[in-house]
């Protein structure tokens, strides 16, 4: 824990430094498109730590706690390594980088970007990429959602009250300018005496409505609510509840690693686990896709560029939003691999939860740190296990909501590019949006729970959309003429073991005869490999001195 820290902190200290001050040439006077384009739905100047607070919680969603709680297989030392190393050198520059791009491109998406900086071509295909991998996450996390919800009905009350808790911050800070500091410390106490509320009045859902169970009911309200959501102007409900919710995760993190502290549990893990379970993938490529966020993820550049770029409120602040925003997801995946390894009482109950590979996940991080907080901090574990399944709910929530406004924004890019004007509008397209997450979580799925189906793509189609990003700022670099280093590494590593990672299952979807999933892989392979081609390309007219294509550079 504290060797895992100390390397993020000096990452964020040092290292973000130079790439803000050497690289991407942070200007502090450069007039940001949340000023320039202001409307006060998308583009509104905001705080920089309102702003981390959105973005950390947009980003880290249930995947930080599901991919390391499920890469422990392969024993806790491979996990850290990639979460702690990944995040600093990695993530931070890949997030970063794609904020700044985007604002100085105008808040414009890393899909429309790549239009830009490589061509119209390159950015069709990459829109496919973005569309299906915000389809996964929108409909896997609603099932993740759910579940949880219905398996700890002390988590119903916490869950939907912070809603009600976030609008009331909105209003105080934007409509009666209520100074930040009241408003954080009541929110994070009234959401605390939320959890101590819903273990008294535990909720749950009918057996069934119209023919749906609970889980299924619970997925159509989300939808319901992060439809709702995604059409608000941003101050009014999104950003203060990222921001509310990230205060109080933050809180949540501090406690568990408070209680890592005290009770110093040992890791009945091993640190490399040589005896797998029969069927275990090899560890490369695989832990590099099964951790994706966490340690690097396409995901976060969606949400820099799409929404976070639309609120900086100047672009100094882009360090502080970007790259800590990617350290506050490296924390939670560090405190997930502590809860799956030294959150059990002896290697043998650990052995019992991880007898195949695709086990652990968030169960394992729930119960495993409800543990340690209880051991640690005397908490019942009752209310520990609240707390990370909040924990847990929370961040996928916020993540749903900020994935589906994104999803508005591909279909209205979309609609723009084929000149179907009716869809360009914000609730036309967040209909399409919503049609096609309920398509595929009713369709291949009567409880809900397709949105399951196609997850076993998330992590290569994240992982390839992260290179794809890097690529893109690449060129940038190139253009203005900046060491490129920085980005090209991470970004011929990445691309090398989604492209291996995607071979692989390749070859297992054809030999279970999972057609659907073999024609999504070789859709998305063709298209991440043709637009890395593009790059290449581009690249290469760049560093022959082809003037830049972007606005990324000083003015």
């Amino acid at each position: 824990m504290i060797v895992g820290l100390a390397i993020m902190a000096i990452g964020f200290f040092f290292y973000s430094k130079f790439i803000a001050e050497k690289i991407y040439r942070l200007d502090p006077d450069f007039r940001t498109p949340a000023h320039e384009l202001r409307d006060d739905v998308d583009f509104v100047p905001t705080n920089k730590f309102v702003l981390w607070g959105h973005h950390f919680t947009s980003v880290a969603g249930a995947a930080p706690i599901v991919g390391p709680a499920i890469a422990v297989i392969w024993g806790w030392l491979p996990a850290f390594l990639w979460v702690t190393l990944g995040t600093v050198f990695f993530a931070g520059v890949h997030d970063f980088g794609a904020l700044w791009a985007s604002v100085r491109n105008k808040g414009k998406s890393i899909g429309t970007l790549t239009g830009t900086v490589i061509g119209n071509r390159a950015r069709n295909l990459f829109l496919v990429v973005i569309f299906l991998l915000l389809l996964m996450v929108n409909a896997a996390f609603a099932v993740v959602i759910s579940n949880l919800l219905v398996a700890n009905p002390a988590s119903v009350i916490p869950t939907w009250g912070a809603i009600v808790v976030a609008l009331c911050i909105g209003q105080a800070i934007y409509r009666f300018k209520v100074p930040l500091l009241w408003p954080s410390i009541i929110g994070v106490v009234v959401l605390y005496a939320l959890i101590f509320l819903g273990q008294s009045f535990p909720i749950t859902l009918p057996e069934s409505v119209l023919g749906f169970g609970p889980k299924a009911q619970w997925i159509i309200l989300l939808f319901a609510y992060a439809g709702i959501a995604s059409l608000l102007p941003v101050w009014v409900l999104l950003q203060p509840r990222d921001y509310i919710n990230g205060l109080q995760l933050f809180v949540g993190l501090g406690l568990m690693y408070a209680a890592t502290l005290f009770f110093a549990p040992e890791i009945v893990a091993p640190a490399v686990n040589a005896d797998v379970p029969e069927g275990t993938p090899g560890i490369v490529p695989l832990l590099f896709v099964t951790i994706a966020c966490g340690a690097i993820s396409g995901f976060h550049g969606l949400v820099a560029s799409g929404t976070s770029s639309k609120q900086l409120d100047k672009e100094t602040d882009a360090r502080f939003v970007g790259y800590f925003g990617a350290i506050g997801e490296g924390m939670l995946a560090l405190a997930a691999i502590i809860a799956c390894t030294a959150g059990f009482a002896s290697l043998g109950e650990w052995q019992g939860i991880y007898d195949k590979f695709g086990s652990g996940g968030v169960v394992a991080f729930v119960n495993g740190g409800g543990n340690i907080l209880a051991n640690g901090l005397g908490l019942d574990p009752g209310l520990g296990s609240t707390i990370l399944s909040v924990m847990a709910i929370l961040f996928a929530a916020t993540t749903m909501d900020t994935g589906l406004r994104l999803q508005r924004y591909v279909v209205q890019e979309a609609a723009e590019i084929v000149g179907v004007k009716p869809v360009q509008k914000g609730w036309l397209a967040t209909l399409v949006a919503l049609g096609t997450c309920l398509a595929l979580a009713f369709g291949a799925g009567g409880d809900g729970s397709g949105g399951m189906v196609i997850w076993p793509l998330f992590g290569t189609t994240n992982q390839l959309l992260a290179g794809l990003t890097l690529a893109i700022l690449s060129v940038i670099l190139i253009k203005q003429r900046r060491p490129v280093w920085f980005t090209a590494i991470p970004l011929v590593f990445l691309l090398v073991m989604s492209v291996m990672a995607l071979l692989v299952q390749l070859g297992k979807f054809y030999a279970d005869q999972n057609w659907l999933l073999l024609g999504m892989d070789i859709v998305i392979l063709v298209a991440a490999l043709w637009v890395a081609m593009e790059a290449i390309v581009a690249m290469a007219r760049g560093a022959g001195g082809d003037q830049p294509a972007t606005e990324a550079g000083p003015r």
